[in-house]
């Protein structure tokens, strides 16, 4: 085991290489998560690798070439051109880095319990090529104790001692893909270590290329932030989608009674209802928190309840459709359903977990003809068909009923009113028109 002394030369040693930048900063997993923050080490002067499993994506990045809408092809050219930055499959490169962050996938099965086998993949990885001097950082969305149970275990086989002759944090992502203001650079960092000692060299880590780091006292204060932000959004778009679903039921617009409540300038927040949850983090975070608290035989009623109301709003939807068919004198089965915007919000081009795909598939069972434009999505797969894009006004025009379930900005709104036969309107992208065409959430 290493001395006292020689750990003091470990924190020390990784201290300095941070600072003057020289330390090596490894990521694993290149998608919407570390690439952005590959970048930014990069355009902080440090050299970055990335480590990724599929061999498609690491040979486009090594060209120069971004899959990941926030990060412009230029910006990743740009990098490996002054080798500042580049991807490998190998992950034997781990002996040659200084820090690395896991920013891989955690989806959750179908049981609603947490998948952690990308995790898993990944830290066996990292332990086979371990060496002092690392710093490893989970950014991964998971349960509290994850950290703690799982990595840490791990590392501590090479006989190497936390804090000192190695340092480990978490420190949850807070991407929010497509929004032009809150990026990876000017979103406060939340990291906390398994010690002091590593909550200070994470610290250090994320200082040297974000604005705002916040230092907590743990990993598991750090894990449990994550989930509490999205559980707060879920459980309040819960909220009022059931406001809305009530509203409608009593011929109240809810997008009415938002915007007054909004005028409130103290004790209330505006949420908007919608089609459903979509996105990688919302739908699914709140149901590691759940999962977990189940382990200690406590019951998360609020996300459970929230879970349900949201996963029926796809439902909603297709009912909303169906009505105002039959107020048109036609049947769903037969008829044509275009539908405008498949990805999970506006903007975009992420199709996880995107209520789109919730609506199709329930229009396609009740028979109707189902169509779709995205000016970010040019084609999607679903039941083993692959639907391309189309035109949106001659689209409009043809259908018996347009469904807006994505309101990107590039959509001609007025136009497409006047071009339709029937609108639906799920994100109030239609506010301040009156039609007897437009039929609202």
């Amino acid at each position: 085991m290493p001395t006292a002394v020689q750990s003091t030369d470990v924190f020390t040693q990784l201290k300095n290489k941070i600072e003057t930048k020289t330390a090596r900063v490894g990521i694993v997993g290149l998608g919407y998560v570390g690439l952005p923050l590959a970048v930014e080490f990069a355009k902080a002067g440090f050299s970055v690798t990335g480590i990724d499993v599929l061999e498609a994506k690491v040979a486009g990045l090594n060209r120069g070439e971004s899959h990941v809408q926030d990060v412009p092809s230029s910006e990743v050219a740009r990098f490996i051109g002054e080798k500042r930055f580049t991807a490998t499959t190998d992950f034997s490169i781990i002996r040659e880095l200084d820090t690395i962050n896991i920013c891989v996938p955690t989806p959750l099965r179908k049981t609603k319990d947490p998948d952690m086998s990308y995790i898993v993949s990944a830290v066996e990885q990292i332990a086979e090529y371990f060496h002092p001097g690392l710093l490893v950082i989970l950014e991964s969305t998971t349960y509290p104790g994850t950290t703690d149970e799982l990595l840490l275990p791990s590392f501590e086989k090479s006989g190497l001692k936390v804090g000192e002759d190695f340092f480990l944090c978490f420190s949850p992502e807070r991407v929010d893909p497509g929004n032009p203001i809150y990026q990876t650079s000017n979103t406060p960092k939340v990291v906390g270590g398994v010690t002091p000692a590593c909550t200070e060299m994470g610290r250090l880590f994320f200082s040297q290329a974000l604005d705002t780091v916040v230092p907590v006292s743990s990993t598991r204060v750090a894990e449990m932030v994550k989930l509490l932000e999205n559980t707060f959004r879920m459980i309040n778009i819960g909220l009022v989608n059931e406001m809305a679903i009530m509203c409608d039921g009593m011929g109240i617009n809810v997008w009415e009674v938002i915007d007054a409540a909004a005028t409130k300038p103290f004790g209330f927040m505006p949420f908007y209802p919608g089609p459903g949850l979509g996105g990688h983090c919302i739908p699914i975070d709140p149901f590691y928190l759940s999962w977990k608290t189940k382990q200690s035989g406590i019951e998360a009623r609020f996300i459970e309840l929230a879970g349900y109301i949201n996963g029926n709003m796809p439902h909603f939807v297709v009912d909303k459709v169906q009505n105002a068919l039959n107020d048109n004198a036609k049947a769903v089965k037969g008829s044509h359903v275009h539908i405008a915007g498949v990805a999970y919000k506006r903007n975009i081009d992420d199709m996880r977990e995107s209520p789109a795909l919730d609506v199709i598939l329930l229009l396609r069972k009740l028979g109707a003809k189902v169509t779709y434009t995205d000016p970010f999505v040019p084609q999607l797969r679903l039941d083993s068909q692959v639907l391309k894009s189309e035109d949106l006004m001659p689209s409009a025009a043809a259908a018996d009923c347009v469904v807006i379930i994505t309101d990107h900005s590039k959509f001609d709104y007025r136009r497409l009113v006047d071009a339709s036969n029937l609108v639906v309107d799920t994100r109030n992208a239609l506010k301040g028109m009156e039609s007897p065409k437009i039929v609202r959430l």
